[in-house]
Parts: structure tokens; sequence; C-alpha cells
């Protein structure tokens, strides 16, 4: 028997505050959740696009970064990133590097479903190809980096919500992804601060 996954709730200031099923938060009236969005380069620097399976509840068959997930409850949030990369892009990989601690959106459909999520950035480098599974990801693309901020920042790559507001803050951290330097562990939100 499989248990519905839980989504960890959070306070305005980044306290978890409680749980809830996964499948109950994402509605007109979206608590504030933990959840993260995670960017796969090569080692050339190109950045791994996802466009989201045309049956997802939100943004269904939107381009987007890499992946982006919620951590089960008591779940350090860099294990929840390799967890869903596993899972929906086929890649094993050894580590994802903490880059925006502090990450917030909130943003809301046309059909008015909303997200609201505490969303620390992650980024990651992949050496083997993904391979991506259709309940999740639609279709992948790599993309230069330069090419993919510069289509964003511009206006004319349509990209999520979220994607949308972190590129600005990530091209911030320097032109290289690859050289970025990353986060201490204890800039992020206390619910995340979960040790493994």
């Amino acid at each position: 028997m499989t248990t519905e996954e839980h989504v960890v709730l959070v306070d305005g200031d980044g306290n978890a505050i409680g749980a809830a099923p996964k499948t109950s938060v994402h509605g007109q009236d979206t608590p504030l959740h933990l959840a993260f969005s995670s960017y796969v380069f090569d080692t050339t620097g190109r950045v791994l696009l996802t466009r989201r399976a045309d049956h997802k509840l939100t943004w269904p068959g939107a381009w987007t970064n890499s992946c982006c997930g919620h951590p089960l409850p008591g779940e350090p949030v860099d294990h929840a990133v390799l967890r869903r990369l596993s899972y929906e892009l086929g890649l094993e990989v050894e580590r994802a590097d903490l880059m925006l601690p502090g990450f917030a959106y909130r943003a809301v459909m046309g059909n008015g479903i909303v997200e609201n999520e505490l969303c620390p950035v992650y980024r990651v480098l992949a050496t083997t190809p993904a391979r991506p599974n259709p309940d999740e990801v639609g279709e992948i693309l790599w993309m230069p980096w330069k090419e993919f901020t510069e289509g964003v920042l511009s206006g004319l790559l349509a990209i999520s919500p979220w994607c949308k507001e972190q590129v600005p803050l990530l091209t911030d951290l320097g032109a290289d992804p690859l050289s970025w330097e990353p986060a201490p562990p204890h800039e992020l939100p206390p619910a995340a601060r979960v040790k493994g």
C-alpha cells in the first residue's frame, strides 16, 4: 500500500508548522509550503530545461528549469533534489549545491490555481544522459546558459513564473554557472535545515 506524499507547511518566517497531503495543497488558497528548484548543468555549462508533462496540475506543458519538487517531512532538501532528479530525469548525481537559500514566490494560473512556495534553489552537475520520466516530463532541451538567460531576461523565451524570477538572481552570481560559490546551509529557512 502506498501512502500519499506530504509536503511541509511553513509560516512567513520559514518555520515548519505542519504537513499536508501534496494533492490537497495546490488550489485557489494554497498555503505557503516548502519546495525546491534545481538547475542541472553539463560540463560545458549548458542547462537542462524541461517541459512539464501535460497532465500536471500546475503549469502543465510549461517549459521550466531542470527539476522542481517538495521535500518530504524530515527529509533534507538536497536529498529531495537528488531523489526527484533520479525519478523525473533518471539522473544519478553526487550532490546538489545550494545557490539561493531564501527564494520564495507566489504565482497564480489563469484558472485560479496558486503556487505559494518557499523554494531554495540548487545547482547540480550531471555527467550522464537524462532519461525523462513521461509521467513528469514532456520534453527536455539542453541550452547554453548565456542563450537561456538572455532569452528569459528579454522576455523572448516563455518559461514558468518561478524560473522567470530565479534567473535574474542566478545571473547575479556570475556569468559561469559552474563557478558559482554555493551558499552556506545555515542560510536556509528553519524548516529546510533538516540534517541528513
